[in-house]
């Protein structure tokens, strides 16, 4: 079953193309640059457009201040519970890259 959106996208493609809307556009006629991950393309352009990044980078962002906390903590109750945290960030870390290959 088409989208119920499809005529009306395909009449705006035509009408596009005889606008001239998409003559001299970079890269025509050119094959398109390969992609890892074909079916998350559109997505994975939009989140790095916007500035994000994989989880993983994200917890080791994390990793990193919490062991820049730990260096200029002398509080030995708080020093154990950043370490705990930072071994549950590296469990996370190493999940979070096994999910993203």
């Amino acid at each position: 079953m088409d989208h119920p959106l499809s005529d009306l996208i395909e009449a705006k493609i035509a009408q596009a193309m005889r606008d001239g809307d998409f003559d001299d556009l970079e890269g025509a006629g050119k094959p398109l640059p390969p992609e890892d991950d074909p079916e998350n393309a559109l997505i994975n352009r939009v989140v790095k457009q916007a500035g994000g990044a994989p989880e993983f980078v994200l917890l080791s962002r994390e990793l990193a201040r919490l062991r820049t906390e730990l260096r200029e903590t002398g509080d030995r109750t708080w020093r154990q519970e950043i370490l705990k945290e930072m071994s549950m960030m590296d469990a996370r870390i190493a999940l979070a890259k096994k999910a993203f290959r």
